[in-house]
């Protein structure tokens, strides 16, 4: 049993790399990075929700930063846990380079964001839908854009009475702009995540994001906390 029960989810997470790997049509400069992402959710009661984040993204391995992303924002859950609507703020300091120099300019931004997420199970699987409406106040710039968010959860050889703690962990996340280019960037990203606790998990994957003629590749460490 635990051995077709293990095929079966090695069937699942091929069949899951299959369908985010993004085709490239044509060939993409690519520079390889690292994001180190804490993400928090802290229950106030049964219904709403403070979510807290903090990113720390490098254009190397560490040492370099490209961004700095803070977010937080106050959810109401309803539908018996399935969904929730939230309302947040996120502050990003983004240091850009300029040109092909050594140089760097630093780019603040203000979000205002709202969003609407919802989750599904088909046995073990797990997958989960994230809508999210975005108001940017780039230094003098206002933009909107809006992203669509799908990610699924396999846990290996899971079984009712003893789940996995170990679980391989996908996504693919698009970006749409309200005017000037519709298109702004997408990201596909797979990974492997271990289950520390009920409250405690945490995840290392490559993420690909990639623009109309650009990309770039990170190497994501993500670590979720429920409180």
């Amino acid at each position: 049993m635990i051995v077709k029960n293990l095929k079966k989810n090695i069937n699942l997470v091929v069949l899951a790399a299959l369908l985010v790997l993004p085709k490239f049509i044509n060939a993409q400069e690519s520079d390889f990075g690292n994001w180190l992402i804490y993400i928090g959710n802290k229950k106030i009661n049964s219904k709403w929700n403070i979510h807290n984040e903090v990113q720390y993204r490098n254009y190397n391995a560490v040492g370099d930063l490209e961004q700095l992303l803070l977010r937080t924002g106050l959810g109401y859950t309803f539908n018996d846990n399935k969904n929730n609507v939230l309302l947040g703020y996120g502050y990003i300091l983004s240091e850009n380079y300029i040109n092909d120099t050594d140089e760097k300019i630093s780019v603040n931004e203000h979000r205002i964001f709202q969003q609407f997420t919802s989750k599904q199970s088909v046995g073990s699987v797990k997958l989960n839908h994230r809508y999210r409406f975005e108001q940017r106040f780039v230094e003098d710039d206002f933009k909107m854009r809006f992203r669509y968010f799908l990610g699924i959860n396999i846990p290996f050889c899971a079984k009712a009475d003893n789940p996995s703690k170990l679980y391989f962990s996908a996504y693919n996340e698009i970006f749409l702009n309200t005017k000037s280019s519709v298109f702004d960037r997408n990201r596909v990203y797979g990974g492997l995540g271990y289950n520390l606790n009920k409250n405690i998990r945490i995840e290392a994957g490559y993420m690909n994001q990639f623009f109309e003629t650009t990309g770039r590749d990170q190497l994501n460490i993500i670590t979720f906390v429920n409180f």
